[in-house]
């Protein structure tokens, strides 16, 4: 899959201590409906930490291009979205975009 000049959405969190499981589901429902089948959205997918810290999450989506990130997030766009019941979820979070260069081959 070509992506040249993409970009992605890159949410990164750290979930509270007892919260990871919760905030893995509400990832994987709640992140995936705000983002899914949005004009410019190519994709998405998330994971968690390897290291010692499972707490350590990440949600990303790929976009066309920023026109389509500004869109959906307006104004914000460069702050981290947190649907309702996410804040009691987690202790930190942050959000990058970056532009993707290259393709994904199999």
């Amino acid at each position: 899959m070509h992506m040249n000049n993409s970009i992605l959405r890159v949410f990164d969190v750290r979930a509270l201590p007892g919260k990871t499981d919760e905030l893995k589901q509400k990832l994987s429902a709640t992140s995936v409906s705000v983002v899914a089948g949005k004009p410019g959205n190519i994709g998405y997918f998330f994971g968690e930490g390897l290291s010692s810290s499972k707490a350590d999450l990440v949600f990303i989506s790929v976009w066309q291009d920023m026109e389509s990130i500004k869109s959906l997030f307006g104004e914000s766009w460069e702050e981290s979205y947190l649907p309702e019941g996410y804040e009691e979820l987690i202790e930190s979070c942050s959000i990058k975009h970056i532009q993707f260069s290259g393709s994904i081959t199999s």
